[in-house]
């Protein structure tokens, strides 16, 4: 007789309880071909259990191959359908990619980029989610064009004209799934193996990353308090782009004069190269005039990038380059390849959100809460830190950093910090030649209160001296 063991107690239903077992023992040959079953009615009341549930297992094993049904003979196995077993990995490894997965309340994170979520426009953006789900047509809910909705670009066009000085037609942009798609879709519109871009140094890790997947070469400029030190640029170079975060430099924050903005678009003219700009979170400027983009001074030759991730919510997945009219057609066809296009009615919302004002109204509210935490924290380093810090790029964006003289930020000295309970990211891990910034670290402070800010600082200062004095 054929033991099954049933559990009652699962959520799983009976008949797939006795599926799922005479299945595995199939596959594992523990039931070997040729091999006769019990009758429905016989394992039905072996196992005290209705026939019909014996019954539809053997239906869904006869279905799928795995039993044979031989009038007048019964049910047998069926030939071929063992499946020589493998060892497998008693657990899965933990996803680190993934921040819920790491997720400890009490660990105070400094990361950078992430705006304040818990004030993220819920109530509009439901409102308008309801009327656009309500209201669309049918054709919206099928497949769509890869370059974004009508509807978008012509709001975005105008508004980057508005706010950023940014000068395109709507059919100049292409809306994407954050600007991390923007920068993959540059990657394989302009890269070939053996390019060379040009970059800041230090800049954002994952960009590095991206752009040396095409098998491209990166060639790094240094940066200082304006951003890339354009003199430096190499006299016998042919690069493809100039790679550029103008607005606010990241991670130093520097912001580009126009000398340099002018010196770079000369370069890209004799070098016959173009200019990849990435206006990552320039609507949060606390000191000065807003600073217009680079693409309003030379739109024929700059690739300009945006995203709503630091302004609204990275959840949203939605960004926007805007190419010069003869890229248009191949990164719309590569857009297509990519992903057919990025989610409709969410851009839909989004173009009723700028339309009717919601976003400037929220960028000015978000400007004071971001200001006065940003004054928070430079308050409490000057405090904590006394006259041993240095403070860097703090007039724009959701960051700043910090130099300790007498702190190298070493994983040994991270891992230390950690256990205190605070968690910073080192410049270090963004520059391409290594060496130049062990004494910086990056703090963003979008998303932190006031009083996870003073915790924050404190614990930072007691985890790096205790470490002094220990060793």
């Amino acid at each position: 007789m054929l033991w099954i063991p049933i559990d009652r107690s699962l959520d799983i239903p009976l008949i797939r309880q006795v599926y799922q077992q005479i299945r595995e023992r199939i596959l594992n040959g523990q039931l070997k071909s040729d091999e006769k079953l019990p009758s429905t009615r016989e394992l039905s009341a072996e196992l005290k259990v209705s026939r019909n549930v014996i019954l539809e297992a053997y239906d869904q094993l006869l279905a799928e191959g795995f039993l044979v049904s031989r009038r007048g003979s019964g049910t047998f196995v069926a030939r071929g359908a063992f499946l020589e077993q493998h060892e497998k990995a008693l657990s899965f490894p933990p996803l680190d990619w993934c921040e819920d997965n790491k997720k400890d309340d009490n660990l105070i994170n400094f990361r950078s980029g992430i705006p304040a979520l818990d004030l993220f426009p819920r109530k509009t953006w439901a409102k308008l989610s309801y009327t656009i789900w309500n209201e669309t047509s049918p054709s919206t809910f099928g497949y769509d064009i890869p370059e974004g909705r009508p509807e978008l670009r012509q709001i975005l066009s105008q508004y980057l004209l508005k706010t950023r000085g940014v000068d395109c037609h709507p059919n100049q942009i292409v809306i994407t799934s954050g600007a991390t798609q923007a920068l993959t879709l540059v990657s394989k519109l302009l890269l070939s193996p053996e390019d060379t871009v040009i970059m800041e140094d230090p800049i954002t890790n994952d960009i590095q990353t991206i752009f040396k997947t095409s098998g491209a070469t990166l060639f790094p400029v240094p940066v200082d308090e304006y951003g890339m030190e354009t003199s430096l640029l190499p006299l016998n170079n042919n690069p493809k782009f100039i790679f550029i975060t103008p607005s606010h430099q990241f991670p130093l924050g520097g912001t580009l004069p126009i000398q340099r903005r002018i010196q770079l678009i000369n370069y890209s003219r004799q070098t016959n190269c173009y200019l990849v700009e990435d206006d990552y979170d320039s609507e949060f400027r606390y000191e000065g005039s807003p600073v217009s983009s680079l693409q309003g001074l030379e739109s024929d030759r700059v690739l300009y990038i945006g995203s709503f991730s630091k302004i609204l919510s990275p959840a949203l997945r939605i960004g926007y380059l805007i190419l010069p009219l003869h890229l248009i057609e191949k990164c719309r066809k590569l857009k297509w390849f990519s992903d057919l296009h990025t989610p409709s009615l969410n851009q839909l919302i989004l173009a009723r959100f700028i339309d009717e004002g919601y976003l400037e109204r929220h960028i000015t509210k978000m400007k004071k809460i971001y200001k006065n935490r940003r004054d928070f924290l430079i308050h409490c380093l000057e405090t904590t830190f006394s006259n041993k810090v240095n403070i860097y790029g703090y007039s724009t964006g959701l960051h700043l950093v910090i130099e300790l003289n007498e702190a190298h930020f070493t994983k040994e000295l991270l891992d230390w910090i950690e256990q205190f309970g605070v968690k910073v990211s080192p410049v270090e891990d963004h520059t391409i030649e290594k060496g130049k910034y062990n004494n910086r670290i990056i703090l963003g402070y979008g998303h932190l209160k006031n009083e996870e800010i003073k915790e924050g600082v404190t614990r930072l200062h007691n985890a790096i001296y205790s470490l002094k004095f220990k060793n």
